[in-house]
């Protein structure tokens, strides 16, 4: 949003596009994401990794946070043993990671 324009603005003129390349920070911290599931992964095996990557970026002047559960999926979670409840529940932490960070940055 180099134009400088909000994000209420930008939302207005219609879809936004958000890549954060969540993957380069995790990597940067010393996480393996070499795992099927890499990120999403951690939000059962490290959860602190994905929060410690949120709170990088806001303290690199983001203004919006990406969840990490764009890879974990029902299906992806299924062939990992991972039932519909526990990946609902990896869904939620994604979004609450994300919150919690945003709320440590105020």
């Amino acid at each position: 949003m180099s134009s400088g324009r909000t994000v209420a603005e930008a939302l207005a003129e219609g879809p936004l596009l958000l890549d954060g390349g969540l993957s380069n920070q995790l990597e940067a911290q010393g996480c393996d994401l070499s795992d099927a599931l890499w990120s999403a992964r951690l939000l059962a095996d490290a959860p602190e990794q994905i929060e410690a990557a949120h709170l990088a970026y806001l303290r690199a002047g983001a203004q919006v946070l990406i969840t990490s559960g764009y890879q974990a999926t029902f299906e992806g979670s299924a062939h990992r043993g991972i039932g519909p409840e526990r990946a609902r529940a990896l869904l939620a932490r994604s979004v609450e990671l994300a919150r919690r960070a945003a709320g440590a940055s105020r």
